[in-house]
């Protein structure tokens, strides 16, 4: 499998590229009044308005900063209730990619039950790698809140 590696503070973290729809540059994010925790608003991606997640304010509790390598990771979202969304997500230091096994991830031993996102972990010679599974990213309350209409053209 092919993961695309990404790093908030000195923590890293993958997210599987077979949902990755593209990785742009960081645009300007207009802002939503009243948005859930984590939400830094919407872009004008290809023509239309999509919502953006912030991986830094949702992991680390703060927002991410405006560097070269921080990037809007463009995701297709699956809902069995909404279909198929389109949703970016900031992301700091993704610089690089890793081709692994999803078995050489492994349970971290901890249940953390508010995070499902969350997935196993990598361990290397640096530490660990933290697999981001990112359509558990946002509880169903929000989903509601962030698609009202199936995001046409994205398959």
């Amino acid at each position: 499998m092919l993961f695309l590696l990404f790093q908030i503070g000195r923590e890293r973290y993958a997210l599987e590229t077979a949902n990755i729809l593209e990785v742009v540059p960081l645009l300007t994010v207009k802002q939503l009044p009243g948005a859930p925790p984590g939400v830094a608003g919407i872009i004008n991606y290809r023509g239309r308005p999509v919502p953006v997640l912030d991986l830094s304010e949702v992991l680390a509790g703060r927002v991410a900063e405006a560097r070269f390598s921080t990037r809007i990771v463009m995701v297709r979202m699956q809902d069995e209730h909404r279909g198929t969304q389109c949703l970016g997500l900031i992301v700091e230091n993704a610089t690089s990619v890793l081709q692994q096994r999803a078995e050489s991830f492994v349970n971290p031993g901890v249940n953390l039950l508010a995070a499902p996102y969350l997935g196993p972990v990598l361990m290397d010679e640096r530490g660990s790698i933290q697999w981001i599974h990112e359509q558990r990213l946002l509880p169903d309350v929000v989903k509601e809140r962030l698609f009202s209409t199936e995001l046409e053209g994205v398959r």
